[in-house]
C-alpha cells in the first residue's frame, strides 16, 4: 500500500522531465494518487503530455493562472470528474528577464505587478477554488526559495514574490486550518530547472551551494519530491504554516565559506 492510496492531488506547473514539479508528480503517483496536470502553456504541451502518458495520467489541462476563467474551468473540470482535491501542488512562477538582471531598483512597475500575480497571487486564487473540493481536509504546498529571507545576486523581484508567497503560505494556512487544509511552502535548494536557467549567474550559485553548504551537496529532484510527499500524507498531519528548507543547510549558515575559505582561515 502507498502513502497516498485512493488520493487527488492537482499539480500545477510542470515543466519538462527536470522540474521540480515533475519530481513531486512522479513521488505522488509512485505512492498510489490519482494525478492531475495543469501546465502554463503551448510552449509546453509537447513537453506535459508524454509525461503523463509515462505515468498513465487523463487530466492534462492548460491554464493562464492569471485568469480567473481559465482557473475556474480546470477546478470545474476537476470537480465533474473526481469531485474532490485532496492535495494541491503549486509550481508556478515567473518574472521578466530584465527584472531579474541589473539592478534592483530598476525593477519595472508592469514586471513587478507580473511576477507577484503569477508567482504569488496564484496560490490565493487556486486555494480559493480547492477548498470546496477538500471535503474531508487536504493539503495545500508550493515551492520558495531562500531569496526570499536574505538577499541572493540577480534575484531581484522574483524574492519579492517568495516572499509573498510565504506570507500567503501562513495566512492561508489560518483560514483554511478550521476545515482541515494545511497549507505549507517548500524552500528548496537552488536546483538545475527551466525556470532556473533564467537566473542570472545562476550557474555560479549552483556550484557554491555545493561547496558552502553544511552537507557538502545539491538538492535533487527526488529528494524535494520527498518532502512534498511527507507534506501530502497524513505524516504531516498537525504541520501548516510552515516554510520548510531542504537546503542541505545553506539557510542556517551566517557566513558562508568554502573548504577554500576555511583552509585560509584555519591557516
Amino acid at each position: 500500500m502507498g502513502l497516498m492510496d485512493g488520493k487527488v492531488a492537482l499539480v500545477f506547473g510542470v515543466a519538462n522531465k527536470n522540474s521540480i514539479a515533475w519530481g513531486i508528480t512522479k513521488k505522488l503517483h509512485d505512492e498510489g494518487a490519482t494525478v492531475l496536470l495543469s501546465y502554463a502553456g503551448e510552449m509546453l504541451e509537447k513537453r506535459v503530455f508524454p509525461l503523463a502518458e509515462e505515468i498513465g495520467c487523463t487530466f492534462v489541462e492548460q491554464a493562464d493562472v492569471t485568469d480567473d476563467a481559465q482557473l475556474d474551468r480546470v477546478f470545474e473540470l476537476v470537480k465533474e470528474k473526481y469531485g474532490r482535491i485532496d492535495t494541491l501542488v503549486h509550481c508556478v512562477a515567473f518574472a521578466n528577464r530584465e527584472d531579474l538582471g541589473g539592478r534592483f531598483v530598476d525593477v519595472s512597475r508592469d514586471g513587478f505587478k507580473m511576477a507577484l500575480d503569477i508567482s504569488a497571487y496564484s496560490l490565493i486564487a487556486m486555494a480559493k477554488r480547492a477548498e470546496p473540493l477538500m471535503t474531508e481536509g487536504g493539503s495545500i504546498m508550493s515551492l520558495t526559495y531562500y531569496a526570499s529571507e536574505k538577499v541572493m545576486p540577480k534575484y531581484h523581484v522574483m524574492a519579492i514574490a517568495k516572499a509573498a508567497l510565504e506570507t500567503i503560505t501562513k495566512y492561508l494556512a489560518n483560514d483554511l486550518g478550521p476545515k482541515g487544509i494545511r497549507v505549507n511552502a517548500i524552500s528548496a535548494g537552488p536546483i538545475k530547472t527551466l525556470a532556473a536557467a533564467g537566473v542570472p549567474g545562476f550557474r555560479l550559485m549552483l556550484k557554491y551551494s555545493e561547496k558552502a553548504s553544511p552537507l557538502r551537496k545539491l538538492v535533487t529532484q527526488e529528494e524535494v519530491g520527498d518532502l512534498a510527499l511527507f507534506l501530502a500524507s497524513n505524516m504531516s498531519a498537525s504541520i501548516t504554516g510552515e516554510v520548510i528548507h531542504i537546503d542541505a543547510g545553506y539557510n542556517i549558515l551566517g557566513m558562508t565559506l568554502t573548504d577554500e575559505d576555511r583552509a585560509a582561515i584555519n591557516d
